[in-house]
């Protein structure tokens, strides 16, 4: 791949002024605005250090192919160089992926937090069970990562596992990762309730949501929402079963509702519930904008539709299969522990693909 040094000459003007931008006084008294400069200032900055390091690879693998034309060499320094060879050869097909991935337009959900929402599907009880074990899956990855997390809303089954879980996300790149893992999860195993040791298969939807960072991004009418205020029910005493704490919102418009009473004040309540809206708006917005550009369809991994089938985790065989691109890992328990980096990785080197033959076409078209 030959770069034009041009663009890179520009990169590195872009992040001069974007330096200067961020230290100037007062810049940080905008948070809005500095946080927006420091995302791009960020991926500026990768997209250089990722030049840089494959134009290194390719400078050592010319010096490494003229040291072997030399026949009149050193054999022992030509036998390294061979060696060296073999490996910048591998390296650098990497080398320029990354760098052409981080030359693809920036999505600028990327950075944002995220909302999850966790419901049972098919399945009963069982089913309650498998969507509490995708909410712990996903807290120990967020842990991992050193992400927040915090539940807006929940209603817990009996055998304590969730008909529905709404939680939030925070930190870095959140949505990024996330955001393939929207749609249907199905687990075949042995429920805990099956006497006779018969497998059984069970679902739950997943959905992310890239969360809005202001209200205002939509916009939503005072006029246009219905409001009841209600008993909260499930543990807390007497205070949460007499204090009319928990919240339905009803977006009139697209017939969206939204309830919370995970806390006691109606205040915190409402704020959570108008979070969660806020993100559903923004999601059935960007939902919306797709449906008008088929071919943008193309270029994504799966159709973000949440009845579709993502993903089978069986239990028995210690097995995980990712149906979008024929992933299959047999390291489902490491998986439910939040170790979910090979399947991310590869569901993302995915998109890359398709959205740079996209990006490819375009160009030739």
């Amino acid at each position: 791949m030959e770069l034009d040094p041009a663009y890179f000459e520009h990169v590195a003007s872009r992040l001069e002024e974007l330096e200067q931008a961020m230290s100037a006084p007062g810049a940080a008294s905008n948070p809005s605005t500095f946080k927006t400069l420091v995302r791009e200032h960020q991926r500026l900055r990768d997209l250089s250090a990722a030049s840089d390091a494959y134009n290194r690879l390719r400078r050592m693998l010319e010096e490494n192919t003229s040291l072997l034309a030399d026949t009149a060499g050193d054999p022992e320094l030509v036998e390294i160089a061979r060696m060296e060879k073999e490996e910048l050869e591998a390296a650098l097909p990497k080398a320029e992926r990354k760098l052409m991935a981080l030359m693809l337009p920036a999505d600028p959900d990327d950075s944002r937090n995220t909302i999850l929402e966790i419901r049972a599907g098919t399945g009963g009880e069982e089913a309650a069970l498998f969507a509490g074990d995708l909410y712990r899956m996903y807290a120990r990855l967020a842990d991992s990562k050193g992400w927040k997390t915090g539940v807006l809303d929940a209603s817990s089954s009996e055998r304590g596992g969730f008909k529905e879980i709404i939680f939030s996300v925070e930190g870095t790149d959140v949505y990024k990762t996330l955001r393939y893992e929207s749609g249907g999860h199905r687990v075949q195993r042995v429920p805990e309730t099956e006497a006779q040791g018969r497998i059984h298969t069970s679902a739950a939807t997943v959905a992310v949501l890239p969360e809005v960072e202001e209200i205002s991004e939509v916009e939503i009418k005072p006029e246009e929402l219905r409001i009841d205020l209600f008993c909260a029910s499930g543990p807390g005493g007497q205070k949460v079963n007499k204090t009319e704490s928990a919240i339905r919102i009803t977006h009139l418009p697209t017939g969206l509702v939204v309830a919370c009473q995970d806390e006691r004040s109606q205040n915190r309540n409402r704020e959570k519930a108008m979070r969660v809206l806020a993100a559903r708006l923004l999601d059935l917005r960007k939902q919306q904008d797709h449906d008008k550009m088929a071919s943008e369809r193309k270029t994504q991994i799966g159709s973000g539709d949440r009845s579709e089938r993502i993903r089978t985790y069986n239990f028995p065989q210690n097995r995980l299969t990712d149906h979008r691109i024929n992933l299959t890992l047999y390291s489902l328990d490491q998986v439910m522990e939040g170790k979910l980096d090979d399947v991310i990785e590869a569901l993302q080197a995915r998109d890359i693909e398709l959205r740079l033959a996209a990006q490819m076409g375009k160009a030739f078209a």
